[in-house]
């Protein structure tokens, strides 16, 4: 049973279960309406249309429908007052049992130092809002239809111009393609990769595990190349004897993370004179470019050869991850093959969230709220070295120019227990060994990857000083 009831504006699906055919019009009326009320579809204080009114949308008696509103009334499930009409009766409605979460040792964490995370309490709301009335404003109707798989053409003409700008990247608004943030980038790569009958894809030794998985869940092995001081070895890419036989490789050249160093200049232009002579592409993550404080920007890696480096970044740093806009600067021959397969996942990006920050860029309020940000998480990466500085002078804090996070250098041995006892302090902060790669050959050190990026304001100083108690 489910009408419309034009007085309410509204919906509702009775069920009736066939009461009604075997027990009276009455009582499968009046229980299709107690289940609706105790089974929470019809909340509390919820106005129910006149019993005139309801009995013509369902075709019965208005008689019947008073008599059931009448029993419910009794049975305390709604109420009848002069001038208010019938409405559901207000309760105490007891919450659903749900399963206690499992129990940390320190209890839930109460500071974050964990990386990969702006903070997200100064993402400029009022700003984007701004930017968001004026995008929709003068967006087409066309924005609203069905999306072209490279995104907005107003969001590529802004990044174009952009990333040439602040990041010395070579890119045609005809070679960007937008997606949902980085991992469905490099998930559209990975399964590009692979229906080029590519069966693995070079890696540094440090990283992330989510973006190795994803690599192997497109059915790519991942290699690590060494690591040292200036940063990933690329020598072990090539065709001689000793090197990996992959044509792929996935770097963080501008702030290797989680170390924190840029690649040497000469590994820059080795990698790119590899993918030359070999037909190899690599894969850029440059994901907190942006972010740097004590060293000239380090520009792009594709800057060096447009034809041979895949660049992919996203506004999870810069801005908030929650926001799911990446994007990928293609070679002119890779660009078909994404778009295809990206058009075969079906997954897009918010038209008007990609007008929005469009907008954004080409108003610099984005250029406005780098800098800010800027000079405010230089303020912490200060704040935290000195810290570490007074209360454990043998700890060396690396990886510091640029970025959102630090490494800790720790005495050997102490990771874990630091680990542990930040759980006891209910500090989130993780190990250096979380980003090893499984298969890497590289000598194992005792660190802490901190992330001074991620904490609001008013929980930082909480946060540096849960850390001062872990230190040793």
């Amino acid at each position: 049973m489910g009408d419309t009831w034009a007085n309410l504006g509204v919906d509702l699906h009775l069920e009736t279960g066939g009461s009604v055919s075997r027990h009276g019009v009455r009582k499968g009326l009046t229980d299709a309406l107690r289940e609706a009320v105790r089974g929470g579809r019809l909340a509390p204080g919820t106005r129910l249309p006149s019993s005139r009114s309801l009995a013509v949308d369902l075709g019965i008696a208005r008689n019947t429908v008073a008599d059931a509103y009448a029993d419910l009334v009794a049975e305390g499930w709604l109420t009848a007052r002069q001038g208010s009409g019938t409405r559901v009766a207000e309760r105490v409605v007891p919450p659903p049992v749900r399963p206690a979460p499992p129990r940390r040792q320190g209890g839930a964490p109460m500071y974050d130092l964990t990386p990969g995370s702006p903070d997200l309490a100064s993402f400029p709301r009022a700003e984007w809002l701004k930017a968001a009335r004026r995008a929709l404003a003068a967006a087409p109707h066309g924005a609203l239809g069905y999306a072209d798989p490279r995104g907005r053409v107003e969001l590529r003409t802004a990044l174009a111009e952009y990333l040439a700008r602040a990041r010395g990247v070579h890119a045609d608004p005809d070679r960007i393609v937008v997606t949902a943030g980085f991992v469905h980038a490099l998930a559209v790569m990975g399964r590009v990769l692979r229906a080029r009958g590519e069966r693995e894809v070079a890696v540094e030794s440090y990283g992330l595990d989510l973006h190795w998985n994803l690599l192997h869940h497109a059915g790519l092995r991942t290699v690590p190349l060494a690591f040292d001081a200036l940063g990933t070895d690329v020598s072990g890419l090539g065709l001689g004897p000793g090197s990996c036989s992959a044509k792929a490789v996935l770097l963080t050249p501008a702030h290797q993370f989680p170390m924190g160093v840029p690649l040497h200049p000469d590994r820059r232009a080795a990698a790119v004179d590899w993918a030359r002579r070999a037909g190899g592409v690599i894969i850029e993550d440059d994901y907190d470019g942006e972010f740097r404080y004590d060293r000239q920007p380090v520009g792009a890696l594709q800057g060096l050869d447009p034809e041979h480096v895949i660049y992919l970044g996203t506004a999870s740093k810069s801005l908030a991850p929650g926001l799911r806009l990446g994007w990928m600067v293609l070679p002119s021959g890779l660009r078909d093959e994404v778009l295809a397969e990206k058009e075969a996942t079906g997954a897009s990006c918010g038209a008007l969230d990609q007008l929005t920050l469009a907008e954004f860029l080409t108003s610099g309020a984005y250029d406005r709220h780098v800098r800010a940000a800027r000079l405010r998480y230089r303020r912490r990466r200060d704040q935290l070295v000195e810290a570490v500085a007074g209360r454990a002078p043998e700890v060396r804090a690396t990886g510091i120019a640029a970025g959102l996070h630090a490494v800790l250098e720790l005495p050997r041995g102490t990771e874990q227990s630091i680990v542990q006892a930040a759980n006891w302090e209910r500090l989130a902060v993780h190990g250096l060994s979380r980003y090893r790669h499984p298969l890497s050959t590289a000598p194992t050190r005792d660190a802490l990857v901190v992330g001074y990026g991620t904490p609001t304001e008013h929980a930082w100083a909480g946060a540096l000083g849960a850390l001062g108690r872990v230190l040793p």
